[in-house]
């Protein structure tokens, strides 16, 4: 039975985990509102947040679930990547409960977390697989043969697809968070305008920065006023031209590689046009597809915790001079 902490974003989290699937408990604190002011998350707001959040989010998922300190088996922390300033708190955090309570530590990537999102949808979810992990941070295509060996074969060159929405719902002054305010704009759309999608080549790679460019450039030459009046009909262009290369290229990973399964993770995998897509994508390309469930796409604790049950069942721990690291890209194929 593991405790996850999860605080490299906005999200301060924590969950308990056994045997690596169930869910005992899971809580998230939001910092949604103290953000939106500003359009995106700013670190040191986030940061001060952590810390005044986290022991009493902590102790929460420990009473959800009815078991004390002692019940634990060890405790899983991101350390890496993220914000250097909320990640700094998590894991000083982790360390003291860890020290504290004599037991194991286990520091976590946060985008192989992400992947453990769909062994929370399906117990007997096996490598190997392809794994995309679409967030407001990464875009990232993963080839997975062992779970604790994740191996990078495609991702963004500019701006992470979550980023690319935060930054258009903005630009049409729809709100924040961009991924949810986009798709609620488009469904009101009635005709959809297209807009282009990145060429690279037999690369799995992604771009989203010239999408995002092309947005501005339509709006500059509409101008304010039927900018307001098409704003669902940008919103549901923009959005088919994000989703449309990453359920493409999920699908061609898997035919390049070998494998029949797809895993999807990360915040834009609740987009629901992306689900649609790798739903129908998959379906006509004979390949099985794992959608972590919605309340664990987002940044939680309970991958975080999956994940260190995995790492503590094979005697991969970590001591009390784990540091963080802001970037700490996954290995290339």
């Amino acid at each position: 039975m593991v405790l996850g902490v999860e605080t490299s974003c906005d999200e301060t989290a924590a969950s308990v985990i056994a045997d690596g699937t169930e869910v005992v408990s899971n809580v998230v604190g939001s910092q949604i509102d103290l953000h939106a002011r500003y359009g995106g998350v700013v670190p040191e707001i986030a940061s001060r947040r952590h810390l005044e959040m986290l022991d009493g989010v902590v102790a929460e998922a420990l009473e959800r679930a009815g078991i004390q300190e002692a019940d634990l088996d060890g405790i899983a922390v991101t350390c890496r990547p993220g914000l250097i300033g909320a990640l700094v708190v998590g894991l000083v955090g982790a360390k003291a409960y860890a020290w504290a309570w004599d037991k194991p530590l286990m520091g976590v990537h946060h985008i192989q977390a992400h992947v453990f999102g769909g062994r929370l949808a399906d117990a007997d979810l096996a490598p190997p697989f392809v794994a995309l992990v679409a967030s407001g941070g990464h875009s990232d295509l993963l080839l997975v043969r062992d779970w604790l060996d994740p191996r990078l074969i495609g991702e963004t060159r500019d701006d992470a697809a979550g980023e690319a929405f935060d930054k258009v719902a903005r630009h049409l002054d729809l709100g924040y968070p961009g991924g949810p305010a986009i798709q609620k704009a488009a469904e009101n759309a009635t005709r959809p305008i297209d807009l282009p999608i990145a060429d690279l080549g037999e690369s799995l790679d992604f771009s989203f920065s010239g999408l995002k460019t092309a947005v501005v450039r339509l709006t500059e030459k509409m101008g304010e006023d039927e900018t307001r009046i098409r704003a669902p009909d940008i919103a549901a262009g923009f959005q088919a031209a994000v989703t449309t290369p990453l359920a493409r290229k999920t699908i061609e990973a898997c035919r390049r590689h070998h494998v029949q399964r797809v895993v999807v993770g990360g915040g834009v995998a609740a987009n629901s046009e992306l689900r649609r897509r790798l739903t129908e994508g998959c379906a006509a390309a004979g390949l099985d597809l794992t959608l972590t469930p919605l309340k664990y796409c987002t940044d939680n604790a309970a991958m975080v915790g999956a994940l260190g049950c995995e790492r503590l069942a094979r005697g991969d721990v970590d001591d009390l001079s784990l540091d963080v690291d802001s970037t700490a890209p996954l290995p290339r194929l």
